[in-house]
Protein backbone atom coordinates (compact mmCIF):
# COMPACT_ATOMS: atom_id res chain seq x y z
CA UNK A 1 0.00 0.00 0.00
CA UNK A 2 0.85 3.70 -0.47
CA UNK A 3 3.00 5.49 2.60
CA UNK A 4 6.00 7.45 3.37
CA UNK A 5 9.17 6.55 2.02
CA UNK A 6 11.49 5.83 5.13
CA UNK A 7 14.68 6.83 5.40
CA UNK A 8 17.21 7.17 8.25
CA UNK A 9 16.54 11.47 7.83
CA UNK A 10 13.81 10.59 7.86
CA UNK A 11 12.74 8.70 10.68
CA UNK A 12 15.24 11.28 12.46
CA UNK A 13 12.98 13.75 11.97
CA UNK A 14 9.64 12.10 12.94
CA UNK A 15 8.91 14.43 15.89
CA UNK A 16 4.82 14.72 15.26
CA UNK A 17 3.98 11.93 18.14
CA UNK A 18 3.64 11.89 21.74
CA UNK A 19 6.57 11.23 23.80
CA UNK A 20 5.06 8.38 25.39
CA UNK A 21 3.91 6.93 21.77
CA UNK A 22 7.63 7.61 20.64
CA UNK A 23 8.96 6.15 22.73
CA UNK A 24 6.67 2.58 22.11
CA UNK A 25 7.57 2.84 18.95
CA UNK A 26 11.52 3.93 18.14
CA UNK A 27 13.16 1.58 16.57
CA UNK A 28 16.14 2.97 18.31
CA UNK A 29 14.78 2.13 21.58
CA UNK A 30 14.15 -1.44 21.40
CA UNK A 31 17.31 -3.75 20.86
CA UNK A 32 15.42 -6.24 18.51
CA UNK A 33 14.35 -2.77 16.78
CA UNK A 34 10.83 -3.71 17.56
CA UNK A 35 8.47 -0.79 16.95
CA UNK A 36 5.39 -2.05 18.83
CA UNK A 37 3.56 -1.18 21.81
CA UNK A 38 4.17 -4.40 25.12
CA UNK A 39 7.17 -5.09 22.03
CA UNK A 40 10.29 -7.64 23.90
CA UNK A 41 13.17 -5.65 24.80
CA UNK A 42 15.17 -8.69 25.90
CA UNK A 43 14.73 -12.91 26.38
CA UNK A 44 14.18 -13.67 29.78
CA UNK A 45 12.94 -17.22 30.93
CA UNK A 46 9.75 -18.02 31.67
CA UNK A 47 8.70 -15.15 29.56
CA UNK A 48 7.73 -15.05 25.63
CA UNK A 49 11.06 -14.71 23.67
CA UNK A 50 12.18 -13.82 20.15
CA UNK A 51 14.56 -15.40 18.31
CA UNK A 52 16.17 -13.56 15.12
CA UNK A 53 16.97 -16.31 12.42
CA UNK A 54 18.44 -16.02 8.91
CA UNK A 55 17.93 -18.90 6.59
CA UNK A 56 18.11 -19.64 2.77
CA UNK A 57 15.00 -19.70 0.18
CA UNK A 58 15.62 -20.15 -3.38
CA UNK A 59 19.15 -18.80 -2.71
CA UNK A 60 18.45 -15.69 -0.77
CA UNK A 61 18.69 -14.98 2.77
CA UNK A 62 15.68 -14.54 4.34
CA UNK A 63 15.79 -12.32 7.44
CA UNK A 64 12.89 -13.98 10.49
CA UNK A 65 12.38 -13.58 13.82
CA UNK A 66 10.34 -16.59 15.69
CA UNK A 67 8.41 -15.47 19.07
CA UNK A 68 8.35 -18.98 21.85
CA UNK A 69 5.81 -19.16 24.29
CA UNK A 70 6.46 -18.32 27.83
CA UNK A 71 8.49 -21.04 29.48
CA UNK A 72 9.34 -23.15 25.48
CA UNK A 73 10.61 -26.52 25.94
CA UNK A 74 12.32 -27.66 22.48
CA UNK A 75 11.13 -31.14 24.12
CA UNK A 76 7.53 -30.30 24.24
CA UNK A 77 5.14 -29.74 21.19
CA UNK A 78 3.27 -26.39 20.13
CA UNK A 79 1.17 -25.75 17.53
CA UNK A 80 2.94 -22.86 15.32
CA UNK A 81 1.37 -19.37 13.24
CA UNK A 82 2.98 -18.32 9.95
CA UNK A 83 2.48 -14.82 9.86
CA UNK A 84 2.90 -12.25 6.72
CA UNK A 85 3.12 -9.04 6.99
CA UNK A 86 1.48 -6.23 4.91
CA UNK A 87 2.94 -4.44 1.43
CA UNK A 88 5.75 -2.24 2.39
CA UNK A 89 5.77 -3.81 5.98
CA UNK A 90 8.51 -5.63 7.95
CA UNK A 91 8.34 -7.87 10.48
CA UNK A 92 9.32 -5.62 13.47
CA UNK A 93 5.90 -3.79 13.15
CA UNK A 94 2.34 -5.28 13.26
CA UNK A 95 3.22 -8.18 11.85
CA UNK A 96 5.86 -8.85 14.94
CA UNK A 97 3.24 -7.48 17.48
CA UNK A 98 0.68 -10.37 16.06
CA UNK A 99 3.19 -13.11 16.43
CA UNK A 100 4.57 -11.72 20.11
CA UNK A 101 0.35 -12.19 20.75
CA UNK A 102 0.19 -15.46 19.48
CA UNK A 103 3.35 -16.62 21.54
CA UNK A 104 1.32 -15.45 24.50
CA UNK A 105 -1.24 -17.83 23.56
CA UNK A 106 1.01 -20.77 23.40
CA UNK A 107 1.82 -20.57 19.68
CA UNK A 108 5.04 -20.70 18.31
CA UNK A 109 4.94 -17.82 15.56
CA UNK A 110 7.45 -16.83 12.84
CA UNK A 111 7.31 -13.66 10.93
CA UNK A 112 9.67 -13.04 7.83
CA UNK A 113 10.39 -9.98 5.67
CA UNK A 114 9.73 -10.71 2.35
CA UNK A 115 12.50 -11.77 -0.02
CA UNK A 116 13.38 -8.91 -2.34
CA UNK A 117 12.31 -6.38 0.72
CA UNK A 118 13.31 -5.21 4.35
CA UNK A 119 16.43 -7.14 6.34
CA UNK A 120 15.96 -10.00 3.49
CA UNK A 121 18.25 -10.52 0.23
CA UNK A 122 17.55 -9.95 -3.04
CA UNK A 123 17.83 -7.53 -6.08
CA UNK A 124 16.66 -5.29 -7.14
CA UNK A 125 15.75 -4.70 -3.62
CA UNK A 126 12.03 -3.61 -3.47
CA UNK A 127 10.63 -6.48 -6.11
CA UNK A 128 7.38 -7.01 -5.05
CA UNK A 129 6.16 -10.05 -7.05
CA UNK A 130 2.89 -12.05 -6.11
CA UNK A 131 4.87 -15.33 -7.21
CA UNK A 132 8.16 -14.16 -4.59
CA UNK A 133 5.18 -13.41 -1.71
CA UNK A 134 3.47 -16.45 -2.00
CA UNK A 135 6.91 -18.60 -2.18
CA UNK A 136 7.96 -16.60 1.34
CA UNK A 137 5.24 -17.95 3.36
CA UNK A 138 5.48 -21.37 1.73
CA UNK A 139 9.19 -20.56 2.75
CA UNK A 140 8.25 -19.97 6.66
CA UNK A 141 6.09 -22.75 6.75
CA UNK A 142 9.19 -24.87 5.86
CA UNK A 143 11.36 -23.27 8.33
CA UNK A 144 9.13 -23.52 11.63
CA UNK A 145 7.71 -26.76 10.53
CA UNK A 146 11.81 -27.94 11.27
CA UNK A 147 11.73 -25.70 14.75
CA UNK A 148 12.48 -27.55 17.70
CA UNK A 149 8.94 -28.41 19.36
CA UNK A 150 6.97 -27.69 16.32
CA UNK A 151 3.77 -29.98 15.89
CA UNK A 152 3.33 -29.91 12.25
CA UNK A 153 0.35 -31.30 11.67
CA UNK A 154 -0.98 -28.08 14.19
CA UNK A 155 0.11 -25.12 11.55
CA UNK A 156 -1.89 -22.49 10.97
CA UNK A 157 -1.48 -18.81 8.70
CA UNK A 158 -2.55 -15.41 9.76
CA UNK A 159 -1.69 -12.79 6.77
CA UNK A 160 -2.29 -8.88 7.38
CA UNK A 161 -3.03 -6.51 4.58
CA UNK A 162 -0.97 -7.66 1.58
CA UNK A 163 0.46 -10.43 2.91
CA UNK A 164 -3.37 -11.73 3.45
CA UNK A 165 -4.53 -11.51 0.29
CA UNK A 166 -1.10 -13.90 -0.63
CA UNK A 167 -1.68 -16.32 2.08
CA UNK A 168 -5.03 -16.79 0.45
CA UNK A 169 -3.47 -17.56 -2.66
CA UNK A 170 -0.78 -20.16 -0.95
CA UNK A 171 -3.07 -21.97 1.16
CA UNK A 172 -5.34 -22.62 -2.41
CA UNK A 173 -2.47 -25.46 -2.38
CA UNK A 174 -0.11 -25.58 0.58
CA UNK A 175 -2.24 -27.92 2.37
CA UNK A 176 0.21 -27.95 5.71
CA UNK A 177 -1.89 -25.45 6.91
CA UNK A 178 -4.37 -26.48 8.61
CA UNK A 179 -6.31 -23.23 9.10
CA UNK A 180 -5.74 -19.74 7.25
CA UNK A 181 -6.78 -16.17 8.70
CA UNK A 182 -6.25 -13.23 7.56
CA UNK A 183 -6.70 -9.49 8.81
CA UNK A 184 -7.21 -6.53 7.04
CA UNK A 185 -6.85 -8.26 4.11
CA UNK A 186 -5.43 -6.64 0.11
CA UNK A 187 -5.98 -7.90 -2.22
CA UNK A 188 -2.52 -6.25 -4.23
CA UNK A 189 -3.03 -7.83 -7.72
CA UNK A 190 -6.62 -6.17 -7.81
CA UNK A 191 -5.43 -2.36 -6.28
CA UNK A 192 -2.35 -2.55 -8.69
CA UNK A 193 -4.96 -3.10 -11.56
CA UNK A 194 -7.93 -1.42 -11.15
CA UNK A 195 -7.00 1.38 -8.22
CA UNK A 196 -8.57 1.41 -4.95
CA UNK A 197 -12.04 0.82 -5.52
CA UNK A 198 -11.82 0.76 -8.54
CA UNK A 199 -10.18 4.22 -9.67
CA UNK A 200 -7.71 3.64 -11.64
CA UNK A 201 -9.61 1.26 -14.58
CA UNK A 202 -9.40 3.90 -17.28
CA UNK A 203 -5.61 4.11 -17.07
CA UNK A 204 -4.80 -0.08 -16.89
CA UNK A 205 -3.31 0.05 -20.45
CA UNK A 206 -1.39 3.49 -20.23
CA UNK A 207 -0.03 1.84 -16.94
CA UNK A 208 1.28 -1.63 -17.86
CA UNK A 209 2.51 0.45 -20.88
CA UNK A 210 4.81 2.07 -18.11
CA UNK A 211 5.21 -0.96 -16.52
CA UNK A 212 6.41 -3.04 -19.83
CA UNK A 213 8.80 0.01 -20.73
CA UNK A 214 10.41 -0.31 -17.14
CA UNK A 215 11.09 -3.86 -17.50
CA UNK A 216 12.84 -3.30 -21.09
CA UNK A 217 15.17 -0.46 -19.60
CA UNK A 218 15.65 -2.89 -17.03
CA UNK A 219 17.06 -5.29 -18.89
CA UNK A 220 19.00 -2.44 -21.41
CA UNK A 221 20.80 -2.32 -18.22
CA UNK A 222 19.36 1.13 -17.30
CA UNK A 223 17.81 2.73 -14.40
CA UNK A 224 15.25 0.86 -12.10
CA UNK A 225 12.00 2.62 -12.00
CA UNK A 226 10.28 2.50 -9.06
CA UNK A 227 6.85 3.22 -8.22
CA UNK A 228 4.80 4.67 -5.05
CA UNK A 229 8.66 6.22 -4.76
CA UNK A 230 7.32 9.78 -2.74
CA UNK A 231 7.11 12.01 -0.30
CA UNK A 232 4.50 13.69 0.86
CA UNK A 233 3.86 16.79 3.29
CA UNK A 234 1.47 16.75 6.07
CA UNK A 235 -1.23 18.70 4.00
CA UNK A 236 -0.78 15.96 1.08
CA UNK A 237 -1.44 13.58 3.05
CA UNK A 238 -4.80 15.01 4.51
CA UNK A 239 -5.91 15.43 0.72
CA UNK A 240 -5.58 11.76 0.02
CA UNK A 241 -8.95 10.37 -1.00
CA UNK A 242 -8.89 7.56 1.40
CA UNK A 243 -8.45 6.75 4.68
CA UNK A 244 -6.21 4.11 4.81
CA UNK A 245 -3.34 5.70 2.47
CA UNK A 246 -3.98 8.74 4.99
CA UNK A 247 -3.44 6.56 7.95
CA UNK A 248 -0.83 4.77 6.49
CA UNK A 249 1.48 7.35 6.10
CA UNK A 250 0.72 8.30 9.53
CA UNK A 251 1.61 5.01 10.63
CA UNK A 252 4.67 3.45 8.48
CA UNK A 253 6.17 7.53 8.31
CA UNK A 254 5.76 8.38 11.73
CA UNK A 255 4.43 6.49 14.84
CA UNK A 256 5.64 3.02 13.90
CA UNK A 257 8.63 3.70 11.04
CA UNK A 258 11.45 0.87 10.89
CA UNK A 259 14.32 1.91 8.76
CA UNK A 260 13.80 -1.17 6.93
CA UNK A 261 9.96 -0.75 5.63
CA UNK A 262 9.91 1.24 2.12
CA UNK A 263 6.59 1.87 0.22
CA UNK A 264 8.54 1.87 -3.31
CA UNK A 265 8.36 -1.39 -5.88
CA UNK A 266 10.01 -1.74 -9.01
CA UNK A 267 7.59 -0.28 -12.03
CA UNK A 268 8.70 -3.59 -13.90
CA UNK A 269 6.68 -5.69 -10.97
CA UNK A 270 3.12 -4.79 -12.03
CA UNK A 271 3.61 -6.89 -15.02
CA UNK A 272 3.09 -9.89 -12.25
CA UNK A 273 1.11 -7.62 -10.10
CA UNK A 274 -1.59 -6.30 -12.61
CA UNK A 275 -2.26 -10.20 -13.49
CA UNK A 276 -2.79 -11.41 -10.35
CA UNK A 277 -6.02 -12.05 -7.77
CA UNK A 278 -5.96 -13.18 -4.48
CA UNK A 279 -9.27 -14.86 -5.10
CA UNK A 280 -8.54 -16.88 -8.25
CA UNK A 281 -9.35 -20.62 -7.18
CA UNK A 282 -9.49 -19.37 -3.55
CA UNK A 283 -12.71 -22.24 -3.49
CA UNK A 284 -9.38 -24.46 -3.61
CA UNK A 285 -9.07 -23.26 -0.19
CA UNK A 286 -11.19 -26.47 2.01
CA UNK A 287 -9.43 -25.56 5.42
CA UNK A 288 -11.00 -23.18 8.25
CA UNK A 289 -11.26 -20.08 7.32
CA UNK A 290 -11.71 -16.37 9.48
CA UNK A 291 -11.20 -13.38 7.74
CA UNK A 292 -11.00 -10.47 9.91
CA UNK A 293 -11.43 -6.80 9.38
CA UNK A 294 -12.54 -3.53 10.45
CA UNK A 295 -15.77 -2.39 10.47
CA UNK A 296 -14.92 1.04 9.10
CA UNK A 297 -12.18 0.18 6.75
CA UNK A 298 -12.52 1.49 3.28
CA UNK A 299 -10.77 -1.49 2.39
CA UNK A 300 -13.19 -3.79 3.64
CA UNK A 301 -14.52 -4.74 0.65
CA UNK A 302 -11.75 -6.60 -0.76
CA UNK A 303 -12.29 -9.13 2.57
CA UNK A 304 -15.79 -9.69 1.92
CA UNK A 305 -15.23 -10.17 -1.89
CA UNK A 306 -13.02 -12.99 -0.63
CA UNK A 307 -14.85 -14.28 1.92
CA UNK A 308 -17.62 -14.66 -0.64
CA UNK A 309 -16.10 -16.24 -3.46
CA UNK A 310 -14.54 -18.63 -0.71
CA UNK A 311 -16.96 -21.29 -1.19
CA UNK A 312 -14.63 -24.42 -0.92
CA UNK A 313 -14.80 -24.85 3.07
CA UNK A 314 -18.25 -24.55 4.76
CA UNK A 315 -16.06 -23.70 7.87
CA UNK A 316 -15.41 -19.96 7.16
CA UNK A 317 -16.15 -16.90 9.35
CA UNK A 318 -15.85 -12.91 8.36
CA UNK A 319 -15.54 -11.01 11.48
CA UNK A 320 -15.60 -7.00 11.22
CA UNK A 321 -14.13 -5.53 14.52
CA UNK A 322 -16.49 -2.45 15.29
CA UNK A 323 -15.29 0.89 14.65
CA UNK A 324 -11.54 -0.10 13.66
CA UNK A 325 -10.13 1.78 10.18
CA UNK A 326 -7.91 -0.74 8.00
CA UNK A 327 -4.66 0.89 10.11
CA UNK A 328 -5.79 0.56 13.05
CA UNK A 329 -6.14 -3.39 12.97
CA UNK A 330 -2.28 -2.90 13.01
CA UNK A 331 -1.97 -0.85 16.77
CA UNK A 332 -4.92 0.50 18.34
CA UNK A 333 -5.00 -1.93 21.51
CA UNK A 334 -8.16 -2.03 21.93
CA UNK A 335 -9.01 -4.04 18.31
CA UNK A 336 -5.45 -5.47 18.43
CA UNK A 337 -7.26 -7.35 21.87
CA UNK A 338 -10.01 -7.88 19.45
CA UNK A 339 -8.57 -9.66 16.80
CA UNK A 340 -6.35 -11.43 19.17
CA UNK A 341 -9.43 -12.65 21.14
CA UNK A 342 -11.03 -13.68 18.27
CA UNK A 343 -7.71 -15.42 15.97
CA UNK A 344 -6.63 -17.23 19.98
CA UNK A 345 -10.41 -19.29 19.69
CA UNK A 346 -9.93 -19.99 16.39
CA UNK A 347 -6.28 -21.48 15.71
CA UNK A 348 -7.64 -23.23 19.76
CA UNK A 349 -10.52 -24.54 17.65
CA UNK A 350 -8.59 -25.25 14.67
CA UNK A 351 -5.31 -26.37 15.50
Amino acid sequence: MVHKALNSIVLAAAVAVSASQADAADYRKNPFTLVYEGAITQNLPGKVNMHPVTYKLNGLDISANIYTPANYDPKKTYPAVVVAHPNGGVKEQTAGLYAQRLAEQGYIAITADAAYQGASGGQPHNTDKPANRIEDIHGMADFITRYPGVDQARLGLLGICGGGGYSLAAAQTDKRFKSVATLSMFNSGMVRRNGFMDSQLSTIQERLQQASNARAQEAAGGEVLYANNVQLTDEKIAKLPFEMYRQGFEYYGKTHAHPNSDPKYTLSSLLDLMSFDATDHIDLIDKPLLMIAGGKADSLYMTEQAFAKASGTKDKELFKIDGATHIETYWVPKYVDAAVGKLAKFYARTL
